[in-house]
């Protein structure tokens, strides 16, 4: 059964009339058409026996033309008022609206509402495609793998900038890692790459600075890259220079809690589970308040989707599911350490996207 097929059937279950899917990424899940529309509106609209709608800015509608097929595209000039142009070309009467509860903002709402009618009846779609997103096909695998051999490459390139030293700072070691992926072909990374010395390691989400390296300090690198529509998410924390034997030791603790909960990653076992055995690793260390974040979230064409890997969700892990396992311990004035690697459920266990070594490295 198709995509397609699948939302059909849900709209046939529902007895909801159509849907209208404007992310960006579930239109490309969708319909292999990737575009942003920026503050235009793009909609995908997928009826319960009839040819499904795509509709574009007048920009893009060659490209969807071009990049789809089995689709009925039309498009609207800026000058237009979208939702009537919507309207125009539906011709069924349409009483309820399946939408990703998620993701569509207030305004596109209110726009449905006025060429559709105020009591129209909007149903979440989100849970289903979640649920579709959630098991990745071997194809999405595959390029899950490359985008995760780039990871590698970059680690690489910052763990060889930081070692020059010469007064390099964070944000030094970012450019060269993002110059250097532009030269190989990756059109952008997958969040803002992260570079953290000492102790601003110690915020979780901090921003790199035009602050330099520290010697006999630890170093954390976040990063990651899109390729081919898919994302790869994963962290090293090195030392430059000879670390104290502290900063040594929350690094063992975490590695090892990284460890166990990827041995532990199987069809069956629990996200809340999976997230307990790290936790009390670092926990029986006397470090339990210090972890202060779940130990990881789904990855897709999307660098953090569904599923959470810890908090209240009750998921059960499956084969082809792909999520990160990321523990850290954060004392702040003190030092920041997390080791994180995104992996892909087998038959009888997980797998690494990256292989970077994750040993408490001396530079």
């Amino acid at each position: 059964m198709s995509k397609i097929e699948r939302i059909s059937d849900f709209l046939n279950e529902k007895e909801v009339d159509m849907t209208f899917i404007t992310n960006p990424t579930t239109l490309n899940y969708l319909t292999s058409l990737a575009i942003d529309p920026h503050e235009r509106i793009a909609g995908l609209m997928i009826f319960r026996d009839s040819t499904p709608m795509l509709f574009t800015p007048a920009l893009e509608v060659e490209k969807a033309k071009e990049k789809t097929n089995g689709f009925d595209i039309f498009g609207y000039e800026d000058a237009q008022n979208p939702w009537e142009v919507i309207k125009n070309h539906v011709k069924a009467t349409v009483k309820s609206i399946a939408v990703e509860f998620s993701d569509i903002p207030l305004s596109k709402i209110e726009g449905l509402k006025a060429q559709f009618g105020e009591n129209i009846e909007f149903v979440n779609l989100t849970p289903l495609v979640e649920r579709m997103r959630l098991i990745k096909s071997a194809d999405e695998i595959e390029k899950m793998k490359i985008a995760g051999d780039f990871a590698d490459k970059c680690f690489e390139i910052g763990f060889t900038t930081a070692a020059e030293r010469n007064g390099v700072t964070e944000s030094d070691i970012v450019a060269k890692i993002e110059y250097e992926m532009k030269r190989m072909g990756v059109p952008q990374m997958s969040f803002e790459t992260i570079v953290l010395s000492g102790a601003r390691a110690a915020n979780p989400h901090g921003v790199p600075e035009e602050v330099k390296i520290q010697e006999n300090k630890l170093l954390l690198f976040d990063l990651g890259v899109m390729s081919h529509g898919y994302a790869s998410d994963a962290t090293r924390t090195i030392a430059i220079g000879t670390p104290s034997e502290f900063d040594a030791e929350i690094h063992k603790i975490v590695l090892e809690a990284q460890l166990a909960a990827m041995d532990f990653i199987k069809p069956g076992v629990s996200a809340i589970e999976v997230d307990k055995v790290a936790r009390d690793v670092i926990t029986k260390a006397g470090y339990g308040e210090y972890f202060n974040h779940r130990l990881g979230h789904g990855i897709g064409m999307d660098v953090h989707e569904f599923p959470s890997i810890g908090g209240s969700e009750d998921i059960i892990v499956e084969k082809g599911m792909c999520f990160s396992d990321e523990p850290g311990i954060y004392i702040p004035g003190k030092v920041g350490v997390r080791i994180e690697d995104c992996i892909y459920v087998t038959d009888s266990g997980c797998e690494s996207f990256t292989h970077t070594n994750k040993d408490l490295m001396i530079f």
